[in-house]
């Protein structure tokens, strides 16, 4: 029993240790490349200051590794506070790199393990080295700094970490006591005294009061995330040798916590394929009439219960000509399409607009992972360019993951939901198409629909119904129908993954628990309407 109790306490302090250091790491990464563009004898104390607290919490916990390497980047930094030295751009790399050190221990700690002793020696040495050739720079006169009043301390507002699970644990229960209070609602329906409704009405309202806090507490700042970027932009640029800044707008911009993990590998992605693809050399660029540094601009802003982030950069923009070569490689005619469907070829798997594959990208990855993380996030992404004068990649992602609004319809027995966002309308299907086996399409206002029959795309059995129903579907652009047995409208749905048996199954996301208590299945409309349009390039 002393001993579980013992490990539970070690697991606690290390979940802390981990939590606070990885607060600290990115703190004095941020703050070093912030440093390289602008010298500031502030924020190199800022830098010092986390780094005295980080080793103090690994000698707490007996990292000696982890220690030993905070204890030597912090003789440096004490050595260029002294002595009034800048932070020149080979003491900025040093130090970014004893960050990612420090990173990889961390690492090797929550395994278990340790990495490298080899690559650990030679990191000291190197800092150790420094710190001799700063000894030996000339002292530069203190000047007298102004004196300046302390600010009044405020009240600091009480805070408390709390695991992301049980948040999601939380969103979850709200989200089907949304559920049970339809359920209710319905089974309550006519002819309910005035004061059993009076006491739903007011459940009503503490519910939604509930789930809006909820939703308060699960939302984040993008900030910490877009900044991580500083340092991937200096890193590329280095490799590239190219000069470039990346401008952060709308950093306090808030979104659901665990968009932002979503969101990491793909704004890196964007960030590779912009350096590399877009921006030019200083010299190329000074040769067109531009300035020789480039600009990254990362912007975020809400749209109504959306999260929109577009990346731009002021480069070369986009290849139309290299893009209408791969489009009649693909088999594709580009004579027949709109700029805007040239564009999107960018994200089709294996095309590259790169002429030569490099270390950062060219290799046709990239932007199709791009696309398939940003849907699996319920969201879409498109990409516009100007020869000459750039590119923007906009993308647009679901405020929360937690619940969507859903719309019901059925086949056979089996009841299924759609995201309410991308339903645009629903028709009868014409008398002639009902019972007809296979894909097909519509002319609806003089556009041409294609459609999929969801019993065929899932492989359910059942009768064909005496009446069928079109769901027009709409994501980024594209549409399709979706021809479906009944149509049981909308309502809030809570999203859970797909067990081991259905993970698989094409065309579907995410379950769900129906207001009827039953489990219903959450479709995955961008996988459907790919679909659709294949079909019907087969059919012509």
């Amino acid at each position: 029993m002393g001993g579980t109790s013992v490990e539970l306490e070690r697991e606690s302090l290390l979940a802390t240790f981990a939590e606070e250091v990885g607060d600290l790491l990115a703190e004095i990464e941020e703050t070093l490349v912030a440093l390289e563009e602008q010298p500031d004898e502030e924020r190199l104390r800022s830098i010092f200051r986390a780094a005295h607290t980080l080793k103090g919490a690994a000698v707490a916990l007996g990292f000696s590794g982890m220690s030993d390497v905070a204890h030597v980047l912090e003789d440096v930094l004490e050595l260029l506070l002294e002595r009034r030295l800048p932070a020149v751009d080979e003491h900025v790399t040093l130090l970014l790199g004893a960050v990612d050190r420090l990173r990889a221990q961390l690492a090797g700690v929550l395994a278990g393990g340790e990495p490298p002793e080899e690559e650990h020696q030679e990191l000291l040495a190197r800092l150790r080295g420094c710190c001799e050739q700063l000894r030996q720079e000339v002292v530069r006169p203190v000047l007298a700094a102004p004196v300046e009043e302390a600010p009044a301390a405020g009240r600091r507002g009480r805070t408390l970490r709390v695991d992301v699970e049980k948040l999601d644990l939380i969103a979850t229960l709200t989200g089907e006591l949304a559920i049970a209070h339809a359920r209710l609602t319905r089974m309550l329906g006519t002819g309910t005294s005035e004061q059993t409704l009076a006491v739903h009405e007011e459940a009503d309202r503490l519910h939604e009061a509930l789930r809006e806090e909820v939703m308060r507490v699960r939302m984040v700042p993008v900030g910490p995330l877009f900044r991580q970027h500083l340092r991937t932009v200096r890193d590329l640029t280095r490799v590239q040798r190219k000069w470039a800044r990346l401008v952060l707008e709308g950093e306090d911009v808030e979104v659901d916590t665990a968009l932002v993990e979503g969101l990491r590998e793909p704004l890196l992605h964007l960030m590779r394929n912009a350096v590399d693809h877009g921006l030019e050399t200083p010299d190329e660029r000074r040769a067109l009439g531009k300035h020789g540094c480039g600009t990254l601009r990362l912007r975020a802003f809400h749209e109504p219960g959306s999260l929109v982030v577009e990346l731009s950069d002021d480069g070369r923009g986009l290849n139309h000509a290299r893009l209408r070569e791969q489009a009649r490689e693909f088999g594709l005619e580009p004579e027949r399409m709109t700029v805007e469907e040239l564009e999107d070829l960018v994200f089709l798997p294996g095309l590259s607009t790169a002429a030569e594959v490099t270390e950062v990208s060219g290799r046709g990855v990239g932007m199709d992972v791009v696309r398939r993380s940003v849907e699996g996030l319920r969201g879409q992404v498109s990409l516009r360019g100007e020869p000459g004068q750039g590119t923007t990649v906009t993308l647009r992602v679901p405020l929360t993951l937690a619940t969507i609004q859903g719309f019901a319809v059925g086949v056979g027995e089996e009841t299924y939901v759609l995201p309410m966002d991308t339903v645009r309308e629903c028709l009868a299907l014409p008398p002639e198409r009902i019972g007809q086996p296979g894909s097909g399409v519509l002319v609806l206002r003089d556009r041409v629909l294609p459609y999929l029959r969801l019993r065929e795309v899932l492989g359910v059995s059942a009768a064909p119904a005496k009446r069928e129903s079109v769901v027009v579907l709409g994501h980024g652009g594209t549409r399709a129908g979706l021809v479906v047995d009944a149509l049981y409208g909308e309502g809030p749905c809570v999203l859970k993954p797909l067990g081991p048996l259905f993970r698989h199954l094409p065309g579907v996301s995410g379950s769900t628990l129906l207001n009827t208590g039953r489990v219903g299945l959450v479709l995955d409309v961008p996988t459907l309407l790919r679909t659709a349009l294949r079909q019907r390039s087969l059919v012509g």
